[in-house]
């Protein structure tokens, strides 16, 4: 192993600190001008942000035929961002969540797993068309949510001021700030990708030094290190009070992972379902990764949907689910 490996490891590591500390300003900061719901900026902005990451890795992958990489780090990236990162988070301040805005992003989400989970059983094959289905639900995503956006001048005035809705920035605040909000956001996000490419890139080099397999990096070593921007970006929303913010950015980036993430991979290079690691004759994704990704999106959401709360149980629960999966990957 390359003497530079560390060092290029730490580095990746105070860019993505950095750029998720500006990242959360400048979308909090948008937020609050305009009375977005920050679920929904979380779910939007912030998500594209954070995924940034997967799609540049995974997308890499396909051209290099590594389509089991492409697969795992969306599959895996979604385990991480709901067993690992959101249960953190939930387990460390459970907060109230608007249900609102949490409805398209988890429609959109489990619609999406469904058709994901079909064409893995019965085709067992992600052609190109698949891919393009999948990046026109991305599109479809985004043209409603912004309509949802346009709606808030319905929003009653008094509302303005409550969590969900941010701080109400002064009157007289003017146009300057705005473009550093907006400078915030790109120079948070390039940080974001440029800290988790070399995290990735370094973690990957010392985990085949130490023989893990490609399969079993690419769930867990490189689905982790992508899925870092969510991490920081959801502790530094957790730490400056923007909770709402940090559940938004988790179930629009699982929500990205599948349409963006393995819609553009899958329409680069298309693949077929990896089948190299076999569990009760069927493939390990289908009878484990797969499933753990779907229950823990579901002990996440569907609560907090009637409840309109998270509560600490949800994060701890999925933090057992995360050490069991992680410990039965490493075993298989």
């Amino acid at each position: 192993m390359e003497w530079y490996v560390i060092p290029l490891f730490i580095v990746g590591l105070i860019c993505l600190i950095k750029g998720g500390d500006w990242f959360v300003d400048g979308a909090s900061g948008i937020a609050k001008r305009f009375k977005i719901p920050q679920i929904l900026i979380g779910a939007t902005v912030v998500s594209i942000g954070t995924t940034l990451p997967e799609v540049m890795v995974s997308a890499t992958s396909a051209v290099q035929g590594f389509g089991s990489m492409a697969y795992g780090n969306a599959i895996g990236s979604i385990i991480c961002n709901t067993a690992l990162i959101a249960a953190i988070t939930v387990a460390i301040k459970p907060a109230s969540a608007d249900r609102r805005p949490l409805l398209a992003p988890s429609i959109f989400f489990f619609a999406t797993a469904i058709f994901y989970v079909c064409i893995a059983i019965f085709l067992k094959d992600f052609a190109r068309w698949v891919g393009i289905v999948l990046l026109i639900t991305f599109i479809g995503y985004m043209v409603t949510t912004i309509l949802l956006m346009r709606r808030k001048d319905d929003t009653p005035e008094e509302l303005a001021e409550t969590e969900a809705y941010g701080e109400v920035l002064p009157p007289k605040t003017k146009g300057p700030q705005l473009i550093k909000e907006i400078a915030f956001i790109i120079i948070g996000a390039t940080l974001i990708a440029v800290g988790a490419k070399l995290m990735v890139d370094n973690a990957t080099i010392m985990a085949k030094f130490f023989g893990m397999s490609e399969a079993l990096i690419a769930l867990t070593i490189v689905a982790l290190g992508t899925s870092l921007p969510e991490l920081v970006t959801a502790i530094t929303a957790l730490i400056k009070g923007h909770s709402n913010m940090s559940l938004g950015n988790i179930i629009g980036a699982n929500l990205f992972n599948l349409v963006l993430v393995s819609g553009v991979s899958i329409t680069i290079a298309p693949f077929a379902l990896p089948s190299e690691e076999l569990l009760l004759g069927m493939p390990v994704s289908m009878i484990l990764d797969i499933p753990v990704a779907l229950l823990s999106m579901v002990i996440l959401v569907v609560p907090t949907l009637f409840r309109q709360r998270l509560s600490r149980i949800q994060g701890i629960s999925l933090l057992v689910i995360y050490v069991g999966y992680t410990v039965a990957r490493f075993l298989i």
